[in-house]
């Protein structure tokens, strides 16, 4: 008689035989003959804020701090050279005649006995310096009395020179003159300093002191850092919302972002004190400003670039609520509908109108099609309602064609978010603007949010959602697997529900790892390098396998939200006729797992899984070192009309076959 346990044993190789997985296989229903929501093709893209230095010290390719002394301590960031005396070095201010660029520096040499004296700018958290390439020194100036030569170097952290060039003014007169030198740097330096020398006998006043990279986005002057572009225009965004966030709120309406103040002449701009520069008592940034050298006009320039559709936020009347909480008196208002009625006009209108020619003015004749404006940030309570309808009715009026998106508080829930959601929904707001900075359980359990949300109602604007990870130890470690591959989840249900849910991006953006003031970000830099989180890799793998169509997924008839920790998206691609589905296994187990593609002819071909995936939860992509999450890919074949694969533990996978 054969004992129990080889009865056991045979059994087992009785049911291999037979081809039955020890693993249970799950089996999905893929109708790729029912496509349904069609989606917006413009659907991810990104959310830009000057935070963490993400403009100035950042996107912003300037290396030189507070380059017209126009910060509440003139002279931060400078710091002199050599046997300096009194009146050596002046600020001088001009309010009645230049508010916008009061201060200016005069230097007078005349009693320095032939001692070097100079200055020297310690850049934003040093200067980022690449071997072998061209630095633009320029600066505006007067001479008041001729005679002096102005000699600068590049220098790193043990004061060697790394590249100098000498700049000698030529042109006399109560004019202000713009004069520039270039040189090469010998040496790469993250951490390097630029020291100014003013050498002869004479007086001169100085202004807009400034030092460009020659590789600049497209070799512009005035330009972006082109390797934090780069990482933007990889991910394909449909779009690129700006300039925020709360700082389109500000601490108070004096410090609110007022875009008119950030286009025209780059001398012209009004420096503004940055909202986060004391937000945080752990991360007090006292030299964190708004110079607006990347402006509105950069704004709309950066998204045609990248190929992305405009949206600008602008400012409702209302400061932050969490600071001051200041709002214009409704009969007061007049003045910020008309700011949303000229940026309308500067970003669509013929040159022959006021703000279409300074568009003209600056390079631009075309116009940059703007369809979406959105009006207030994090904005809440009747006080935002109310301010929120007198810009509808004007703006509706004049501008039918314009899409509004509209606030719906900080929250995606409790009183707030309700009062808002109801009230949007009874003016028939375009679009309603939801903000999710929530736990990763949070994202997991809400993958079937919009699930049951109203078709025929206003869509919805994932505005600014992030995975927030409790496991850190360093600021970074916030953006760790655990946080991406619950993101991943959620973003399976933001699409299966494209009908509803029209845009979405994660916030914030960019953080200097020697400046941020919040975290999670989706990509960290330094200055010399730029190093995407797994959020970022999640993001372009949903942003560049979008498809146009949804078709349903299903088990047993249900959608895949969750259950026993899967959860499943799927498109159709009708401009390449192609099928991509999105799968994420959050459990420490491996999946096998059975595609059943309904509606298609029988094939044999070869698709392509491309996945992201760590054992480790808290895995990270580490500042200075190889990433660690990464996509990989490998083939995957259609059998007829079934489709068998292995989701590892912990994965995000993006299957896409030709059909």
């Amino acid at each position: 008689m054969m004992n129990i346990r080889n009865y056991i044993f045979f059994a087992l190789l009785s049911l291999q035989g037979l081809g039955v997985s020890q693993a249970q296989q799950r089996v999905f229903t893929v109708n790729v003959d029912k496509a349904t929501d069609e989606i917006n093709p413009n659907m991810w893209g990104v959310f830009f804020e000057d935070i963490n230095m993400g403009a100035d010290g950042g996107l912003y390719a300037e290396l030189i701090k507070n380059r017209s002394f126009e910060f509440f301590r003139p002279m931060m960031g400078w710091k002199n050279l050599g046997k300096v005396k009194e009146g050596n070095f002046l600020i001088l201010n001009r309010q009645a005649s230049e508010e916008s660029n009061p201060r200016y520096l005069r230097v007078n040499t005349l009693n320095s006995n032939g001692n070097p004296i100079g200055l020297v700018n310690e850049g934003f958290r040093g200067m980022g310096i690449k071997k072998d390439l061209s630095y633009e020194f320029s600066v505006l100036y007067k001479q008041v009395q001729p005679g002096i030569e102005l000699k600068v170097e590049l220098v790193d952290s043990a004061g060697i020179v790394l590249g100098s060039g000498k700049l000698v003014p030529e042109s006399n007169g109560t004019d202000w003159q713009k004069a520039s030198v270039s040189f090469l740097a010998t040496k790469a330096e993250p951490k390097a300093k630029l020291n100014i020398w003013f050498e002869g006998k004479g007086e001169i006043d100085l202004d807009m002191i400034s030092l460009f990279p020659s590789d600049t986005w497209k070799g512009r002057k005035n330009g972006l850092r082109a390797d934090m572009v780069q990482v933007l225009a990889d991910l394909n965004p449909g779009f690129i919302r700006f300039p925020g966030g709360c700082i389109v709120e500000g601490f108070d309406l004096s410090q609110r972002f007022q875009w008119k103040k950030t286009v025209g002449p780059i001398e012209d701009r009004q420096l503004v004190v940055n909202r986060w520069n004391t937000e945080f008592a752990h991360r007090l940034t006292p030299d964190y400003f708004q110079t607006f050298g990347l402006g509105f006009f950069e704004y709309f320039q950066l998204a045609e670039d990248i190929g992305a559709e405009p949206l600008p936020i602008i400012n409702c009347g209302m400061a932050c609520q969490f600071n001051t909480g200041e709002v214009v008196p409704l009969d007061e208002l007049d003045p910020y509908v008309q700011d949303a009625l000229d940026l309308i006009e500067f970003a669509n209108a013929s040159t022959s109108s006021k703000w279409g020619k300074l568009r003209a003015d600056m390079g631009h004749p075309e116009p940059f099609n703007l369809k979406i404006l959105g009006i207030g940030n994090e904005n809440w309570g009747p006080q935002y309602i109310e301010r929120l309808e007198a810009f509808k009715k004007v703006l509706k009026d004049k501008h039918p064609e314009i899409e509004i998106v509209a606030s719906s508080g900080t929250d995606p829930e409790g009183e707030r978010f309700e009062y808002l959601d109801k009230e949007l929904r009874a003016m028939d707001i375009d679009i309603i603007d939801e903000h999710f900075y929530r736990s990763p359980d949070w994202f997991l359990s809400n993958a079937s949010r919009y699930d049951h949300y109203d078709r025929s109602g206003p869509k919805i604007f994932a505005g600014e959602y992030a995975s927030h990870s409790t496991k850190m130890s360093r600021p970074e470690y916030r953006n760790n697997w655990e946080a991406a591959l619950s993101e991943a989840a959620f973003l399976t249900g933001v699409e299966r529900n494209a009908s509803v849910v029209q845009l979405a991006s994660y916030a914030p953006l960019f953080a200097h790892i020697d400046g941020w003031q919040w975290t999670p970000d989706l990509i960290w830099v330094d200055n010399m390098n730029v190093f995407p989180s797994p959020s970022y890799q999640v993001q372009k793998l949903y942003s560049t396998n979008k498809g146009s169509h949804v078709v349903p997924i299903l088990e047993n008839g249900s959608s895949i939200a969750g259950k026993e920790h899967l959860y499943a998206s799927a498109v159709l691609d009708k401009n390449t006729n192609e099928l991509i589905i999105k799968f994420v296994n959050n459990s420490d187990k491996k999946e096998n797992i059975h595609l059943d593609l309904q509606g298609i002819k029988k094939s044999n071909a070869a698709g392509k899984q491309i996945f992201l995936q760590s054992n480790d939860p808290l895995a990270i992509n580490e500042v200075g070192k190889t990433p660690s999450i990464v996509p990989q890919e490998k083939q995957i074949n259609i059998k007829g009309k079934k489709v068998d694969f292995e989701a590892e533990p912990y994965s995000f996978q993006v299957l896409k076959f030709s059909l």
